[in-house]
């Protein structure tokens, strides 16, 4: 693993080992890119269409988390919750060792620490937020993200976890069933193109890797009613052309629900295989009939092998 996921990995343990944080934990969510130059999209051999036609078509994140079960690794997961007064009032801690036995994953929790409000009295998650983590991630160490399709739940039927699923792993289509805002995923459709503007650099992923950084973005004179995403950063690989992070900033209000959502996702390459290295999350929820929910997570995951 490159020196700078390690050295994230180490800085996250020791701030955790401090018996004094009482306010929001705010994880980076930004990506791990440094920026040579910003270069014109236009006088550039690649055009805005190459980059947007590999972002629809891609599945490599989803085979990134799909793939992970079968290699050892260790992670580590913080969760936090906040109340309205963005005071921590939840925090889950895990510290996993991952390993493949006999060709099955197994999963050994080294650390577990539950503190706060986590779980109802029924023994579910408190909030539905950190449910959607446990259903989105820490499936991905066994099996539940075997050979089914990421894009199943996308269809007006599907479920509302496949549909986060789809928003997740594959950004800009089209997600049915979700009251006023199925349209407004679909960035790259020609109703939504006319309210981003497009921003093309290149740089050093990890410290080593060149990449191309491609950023879909609100134009400043767009309404904030109009859109959903704000923006939506990928990098790519600029060798292979493979996607090996991503950044999306979802922000919605209206009478009937909120929310403020901001999410970076980062894979590693190894073994001709990329995989996951760094899932950061924070955001806000309000919808009718439920508490608010605000809450983060950081979860990095290093030293994989066979």
């Amino acid at each position: 693993m490159k020196k700078s996921i390690v050295s994230a990995f180490s800085l996250l343990l020791l701030a955790l080992s401090s018996s004094a944080q009482q306010h929001r934990f705010n994880p980076d969510t930004l990506l791990t890119v440094v920026i040579d130059s910003p270069v014109n999209i236009r006088s550039h051999r690649l055009n805005a269409q190459d980059f947007i036609d590999a972002v629809v078509a891609d599945t490599g994140f989803y085979k990134a988390f799909r793939n992970m079960k079968r290699y050892g690794f260790m992670a580590a997961n913080d969760i936090y919750t906040y109340d309205k007064h963005n005071q921590i009032e939840g925090e889950i801690h895990r510290r996993v060792k991952h390993t493949v036995v006999a060709g099955r994953p197994k999963t050994e929790y080294l650390f577990k620490q539950d503190k706060g409000k986590v779980y109802k009295r029924n023994g579910k998650y408190d909030l539905y937020t950190v449910e959607m983590f446990d259903y989105i991630f820490n499936n991905a160490y066994n099996s539940a993200f075997s050979a089914a399709d990421p894009l199943a739940g996308a269809g007006k039927n599907g479920s509302y976890k496949d549909k986060l699923k789809t928003l997740i792993f594959s950004p800009g289509r089209k997600v049915t069933g979700i009251p006023f805002l199925s349209g407004k995923t679909e960035i790259f459709g020609p109703d939504m193109r006319q309210f981003y503007n497009y921003e093309f650099a290149r740089g050093k992923y990890l410290d080593s890797i060149p990449v191309y950084r491609f950023k879909v973005i609100k134009k400043p004179s767009t309404a904030d009613g109009d859109v959903m995403i704000k923006e939506l950063t990928t990098i790519f690989d600029m060798r292979t052309f493979k996607i090996l992070g991503r950044y999306v900033d979802m922000r919605y209000g209206n009478l009937f629900f909120d929310f403020d959502v901001k999410m970076n996702i980062e894979l590693v390459p190894y073994n001709d295989e990329l995989l996951p290295a760094k899932i950061s999350y924070q955001g806000s929820w309000n919808v009718p009939f439920h508490k608010e929910e605000r809450a983060s997570f950081l979860i990095l995951q290093k030293d994989y092998h066979k």
